[in-house]
């Protein structure tokens, strides 16, 4: 029964409510803690509402821009290492908070951007240029010159593991 109330409410609705009644819980037992806790909520919701309308703005002009010939092209299935240098470029570059990006790269994935360029974009999240100067200052620029080669490397490594077992898992259905 509760397995056919999940399949026709679906996941995110349930943690909606489930949210929903454990805010209305604690409302009656402490109504001190529950107004803290949805100022809190209203508090950091105003302050990433202007980078999720970024990321939302970029998903429109994405969809209207981008068409997904030119996706596959360079980050498809048949790429070769221009996909894995855009990832690890942008995965670079890229900035803000990481559960913004996740949208992002779903509609990239449904477009049909491998797994393992978006697995090499996140891990490429981990270097900071705004911070290596910083860096160069507490390690030398030795060691984050190293780091940073590592992390790439790495990052390529990891998208191949990643995209390996998505292709094991693929084959096993």
């Amino acid at each position: 029964m509760i397995q056919r109330i999940v399949q026709k409410l679906g996941a995110v609705w349930i943690f909606i409510i489930a949210v929903g009644v454990l805010y209305l819980v604690i409302a009656l037992v402490s109504p001190v803690t529950a107004v803290a806790g949805l100022r809190t909520f209203l508090s950091l919701f105003i302050k990433i509402l202007p980078t999720l309308g970024v990321i939302f703005f970029l998903l429109f002009v994405s969809n209207l821009l981008v068409q997904n010939r030119k996706i596959l092209d360079f980050l498809g299935k048949k790429t070769r290492h221009a996909g894995w240098l855009i990832a690890v470029f942008t995965g670079i570059v890229s900035a803000g908070p990481i559960y913004l990006w996740y949208p992002l790269l779903s509609d990239l994935k449904e477009k049909g951007m491998r797994e393992g360029l978006i697995a090499t974009f996140l891990y490429n999240r981990a270097v900071k240029i705004p911070l290596l100067p910083m860096m160069f200052l507490y390690f030398g620029f030795k060691f984050v010159l190293v780091l940073t080669i590592y992390m790439v490397l790495f990052s390529l490594l990891n998208g191949y593991i990643v995209e390996k077992l998505v292709q094991r898992k693929g084959e096993s259905r």
